[in-house]
């Protein structure tokens, strides 16, 4: 019997992790193209004016990141955890943020998914649960010793991550900080993720038992 888990393919997985966010991007510097579809979502006093871009991309990138789960589930028939997570800290703040009609708190919901992430990985360190596992799907097979220095540097990576989201949306615009949540931590995740390339190979599991 073949227990295998269907898996997505690597360009639509990507879509659905990015795609959300592109949106994002391209909802708040252009809203009135995307403002006809998402209108019962926003409030008549935030649909228009100086900051309606913010709040008509909020709305975007809620509908966007519950309709990149549904794509996932159908096609596997599961929901990966930091998913999940990731889209109810986006829609609860997210919702707060139109609901408020303040965007402070779009701009906190990195800085909470991020120490989240990291306080769970730290938890598991203590609890010496390889919870990092599960975020990679099994990709990759490590040893003990393997798993633990990576989930440190991942947990540290998420705690800097949290940090730099504060320091960039207490100082900056709000465009400013929505080009730095695209295109700055993205490619700063890719980076910091080929760099751990050695690790994985230093701590990899025989496969032979």
């Amino acid at each position: 019997m073949n227990d295998a888990k269907p898996q997505l393919n690597p360009m639509l997985k990507l879509a659905l992790d990015v795609g959300p966010l592109l949106l994002f991007f391209f909802a708040n510097g252009k809203p009135a193209l995307f403002e006809p579809w998402i209108a019962p979502l926003i409030p008549d006093a935030v649909a228009t004016g100086e900051r309606a871009g913010i709040f008509v991309a909020t709305a975007v990138f809620m509908v966007a990141i519950l309709a990149a789960l549904v794509v996932s589930y159908v096609l596997t028939r599961r929901l990966p955890v930091m998913a999940v997570v990731s889209a109810i800290i986006v829609v609860v703040f997210g919702g707060a943020t139109l609901i408020f009609q303040n965007e402070t708190f779009i701009k906190l919901k990195p800085t909470i998914i991020y120490l989240l992430f990291a306080g769970t990985l730290f938890g598991g360190l203590i609890f010496r649960k390889p919870l990092l596992a599960m975020v990679f799907d099994q990709m990759f097979h490590l040893t003990d010793e393997g798993w633990r220095k990576l989930t440190i540097r991942w947990a540290l990576f998420f705690l800097g991550l949290a940090i730099l989201n504060e320091v960039v949306w207490r100082t900056q615009s709000t465009d400013t900080w929505v080009t730095f949540k695209v295109f700055g931590v993205m490619p700063l995740t890719f980076i910091f993720a080929a760099l751990q390339y050695p690790l994985l190979t230093r701590h990899e599991a025989s496969s032979k038992k």
